[in-house]
């Protein structure tokens, strides 16, 4: 029997989810949680074989939930997404993320996934991995992707500066460089962008 842990945010389809797996000879849904924090406690507590994960949840995101639960427990980890963005892929990869697949598949192809996943196997989904290997490299240069990532939860231009100790006018140059290349007009635009690429 291949223990699931389920998390998303939205009631509706996590319950119906866990619904229809649980009809599977093979699978026990043994927790349904609504965010990424509960799904880290109860992965710690409950030890499941695979810990499904919803990646638009509030808090810690499904990416940031499965790095800290495969820190913690042998469990595989499997994000599921609506919007199945290549620098996604790429940044749920680079923690250990062993299935990647869109909220649009059938319940009976995510027990599937979980099946693979389960048996040691990782599973990306197609469409995805076909846009991955497209997507456009990072026109920022490394230091401008360090200001980006010191900078992509609100931090000021000094704390910026004084975390990567650099000066205050040399982040400002490399902020403005950064709006410039990627077209945009905020820190925070240019932070989502980049994180949506996969760039940091």
């Amino acid at each position: 029997m291949i223990r699931v842990l389920i998390a998303d945010d939205e009631d509706m389809i996590r319950s119906a989810l866990a619904s229809l797996l649980r009809l599977e000879d093979d699978l026990d849904v043994v927790a349904e949680c609504p965010d990424g924090e509960t799904a880290l406690a109860e992965a710690v507590r409950l030890r499941p074989d695979v810990c499904l994960l919803d990646l638009e949840m509030p808090g810690l995101d499904g990416v940031d939930t499965a790095a800290r639960i495969l820190r913690q427990v042998p469990a595989r980890c499997i994000v599921v997404t609506r919007h199945a963005r290549p620098g996604v892929l790429r940044r749920a990869l680079s923690v250990g993320v062993d299935g990647f697949l869109p909220k649009s598949r059938r319940a009976e192809d995510v027990a599937a996934v979980i099946r693979e996943v389960a048996a040691g196997r990782r599973y990306v989904d197609p469409e995805v991995a076909a846009d991955a290997l497209t997507d456009v490299r990072s026109p920022l240069t490394d230091r401008e992707l360090d200001v980006l990532r010191a900078g992509q939860r609100g931090e000021t231009i000094a704390q910026i500066a004084a975390a990567l100790h650099l000066s205050a006018g040399t982040v400002r140059n490399h902020v403005s460089s950064v709006l410039g290349k990627l077209g945009v007009s905020t820190r925070q635009q240019a932070a989502i962008l980049a994180r949506e690429r996969g760039w940091i």
